[in-house]
């Protein structure tokens, strides 16, 4: 009985966080669920507060934590509460941006010797891991990653907080369920079968002047060539370009796109939620999984306070109140039951580590950006 009460009472205070979406029959299930299962303990629920004693006295005594990231504040705000809540002596200043951005700012600010922002989140896996590779991120090692997935983590410098699969978007008030594509090739062949039918009405992401953009680019290339006929074909059609894809689910609500390619899935998958009018299609053939990777500066002004969050992040409290807004996190106890990873037989994660440096050769990027900028313009 004495169990059953603390682990209620730990998922009574998670609902305070979430908010009214997660009713009492949901707390009742979830807690049922667990002390069957004989799996559930506080400690799996609470970050390890022994180990972060020290950290939590540092930390209030730096008094707050500056983070930028490339997640919209809307989509962390459960877990910005969560933190809160649970280190209110440590006040959080979190700055959205796009990666590209966020990374420049971050080396113009290194290089200014004054030190940096203390921890730096971005879904631009390649560029966060160029900051690893040239030396600018602290090592960390936490208890929290015990059984985290293989894929997600380099060095203990480099952590993948999410595992999000890049989707197909559509607006299901102008696109019929026929002709929506459940594949890359079944895209390329509806482009070049009727091109007439989307003339205008794609959106995707421009890898010239997005991080993410350029990344996904270089991973479907990866997979197959054909990903360069599928540029050349949408470049026959106008398609509209983009740097984020709040921006490109905005543009399909509005009626002013039929389909988004190579969407975040999470931000699509939220935004579905309160839109009945969007679509999201995960690719049948494959289905990319990135991640959203987090980092401490070395040069980070408030290093506890960062390590204090980072352990939050990588915490099952913290990767459940990610879940709660769609976002799929690297670790799979805290993923929610409906989670479209789950049962999925076509997911290519994308590795956090040394791999994604080949893509970010200057000699290579640009010759890939051409190429790029070629297939587009039809030439």
């Amino acid at each position: 009985m004495a169990r059953v009460r603390t682990l209620t009472a730990a998922w009574v205070s998670l609902a305070l966080i979430l908010g009214p979406g997660w009713t009492q029959a949901t707390l009742a299930q979830a807690t049922l669920d667990e002390v069957s299962s004989g799996r559930a303990t506080l400690a799996q629920i609470d970050p390890p507060i022994d180990a972060q004693t020290q950290d939590r006295a540092e930390a209030v005594r730096e008094g707050v934590v500056v983070i930028r990231a490339t997640t919209d504040e809307a989509e962390a705000s459960a877990l910005l509460a969560g933190f809160r809540r649970r280190f209110p002596g440590v006040a959080v200043a979190y700055t959205k941006m796009n990666s590209s951005r966020l990374y420049d700012e971050f080396l113009a600010e290194a290089g200014s010797g004054g030190g940096t922002a203390d921890l730096l989140w971005s879904s631009a896996m390649d560029l966060q891991i160029k900051l690893v590779n040239d030396g600018y991120a602290e090592r960390h090692v936490s208890r929290e990653t015990e059984g985290w997935p293989a894929w997600a983590v380099w060095r203990n410098e480099a952590y993948g907080i999410t595992a999000e699969p890049i989707a197909i978007a559509y607006n299901r008030t102008l696109l019929p369920e026929a002709r929506v594509p459940r594949s890359h090739a079944d895209f390329l062949r509806s482009l070049t079968l009727h091109p007439e039918d989307w003339q205008g009405k794609v959106a995707t992401y421009d890898p010239e002047r997005s991080g993410v953009g350029f990344l996904v680019l270089t991973q479907n290339l990866e997979v197959t060539p054909r990903t360069w006929d599928t540029v050349r074909a949408m470049g026959q059609i106008g398609v509209k370009l983009f740097t984020a894809t709040a921006t490109m689910l905005d543009r399909l609500s509005a009626g002013d796109a039929v389909l988004a390619y190579d969407v975040l899935g999470s931000y699509a998958r939220e935004r579905a939620k309160h839109d009945p009018a969007l679509g999201v299609v995960l690719p049948s053939d494959y289905t990319l999984v990135t991640s959203r990777i987090a980092l401490i500066p070395k040069a980070a002004r408030h290093k506890a306070a960062a390590r204090l969050f980072l352990d939050y992040l990588l915490s099952r409290e913290g990767q459940v109140l990610l879940a709660a807004r769609s976002v799929t996190p690297a670790r799979a106890d805290a993923r929610a039951p409906d989670d479209p990873l789950t049962g999925s037989t076509a997911l290519r994660p994308i590795p956090v580590g040394p791999e994604l440096l080949t893509s970010l050769d200057q000699i290579k990027r640009s010759r890939t950006l051409r190429q790029w900028r070629r297939a587009i313009e039809g030439r």
